[in-house]
């Protein structure tokens, strides 16, 4: 009993060092934006000099977890937990990554002033950040109905990010002294479209440790919107004889 105590103990403390990092990078999100907009150079610098502390969290984590896998020999729900920590920990750190490099793109444009005010970034900005929220609450309260959720809302993101990029590339276009803005702008929007899909994975682990099934949630969510939007019964398709015949196999003959 005091040995499982202990355990259930270590697994309480890689939660947390989970959640601390988690609320790290989150941060440092919202002051990597933040210098963005207002061109804060000392907050830039003070985000990239912080991912070291994000880091040094990171292999704290994966030391912890490496441990107990190899001295409790876990089974079962607290082996798919410490499994999915190993992952969701790679995830965060990837997260703060993109927090630092949001912070030098800053730096590359000190002294510039913007084409247009950075109206849609800071929005982009704020969808995946919640993502990244969400998948932390869903983790804390083992909850796969927000895992599915932010899932979904990972198509909202892909969307407001191509709209990005089409008006960087209108900006190209109409004025060529600011094609390099207007790129490392556009670098910007691929960063936060990335921490999305970080967000995404945090999730899909949520809901493996939960349920025991490994799910590709996005893809599912973004097959069911299509679906819907084409007025047709996903079911229905996928049950189809043609489905299960090679594409270009006509009737009598063996698929290629």
């Amino acid at each position: 009993m005091i040995i499982r105590r202990n355990f259930e103990d270590q697994l309480s403390e890689l939660q947390e060092d989970l959640l601390r990092l988690g609320r790290f990078v989150q941060e440092a999100h919202g002051k990597a934006m933040d210098a963005l907009v207002r061109q804060d150079l000392a907050l830039a610098k003070q985000v990239i000099n912080d991912d070291d502390f994000a880091d040094d969290i990171t292999f704290g984590i994966q030391s912890r977890a490496t441990q107990l896998f190899a001295l409790q020999q876990p089974m079962a729900r607290d082996l798919r937990f410490i499994a999915a920590a190993m992952k969701i920990v790679i995830d965060l750190e990837r997260i703060g990554d993109h927090a630092s490099d949001i912070a030098k793109v800053t730096r590359s444009l000190a002294g510039q002033s913007y084409s247009k005010p950075p109206i849609d970034l800071p929005h982009l900005g704020n969808l995946a950040t919640k993502m990244v929220g969400d998948s932390l609450l869903a983790f804390v309260q083992h909850d796969i109905k927000l895992a599915v959720q932010i899932a979904r809302a990972d198509d909202a993101v892909d969307d407001l990010c191509d709209e990005i990029q089409r008006e960087m590339m209108d900006v190209m276009r109409s004025d060529s002294s600011r094609v390099e803005q207007a790129t490392r702008l556009l670098l910007v929007a691929r960063a936060l479209e990335r921490v999305a899909d970080h967000a995404t994975n945090i999730a899909e682990q949520v809901y493996y440790v939960e349920t025991g099934e490994l799910r590709p949630l996005a893809r599912e969510e973004h097959n069911h919107a299509l679906f819907a939007s084409l007025g047709i019964e996903e079911a229905d398709w996928k049950s189809h004889p043609s489905r299960h015949r090679n594409d270009g196999a006509r009737d009598g003959e063996a698929p290629q």
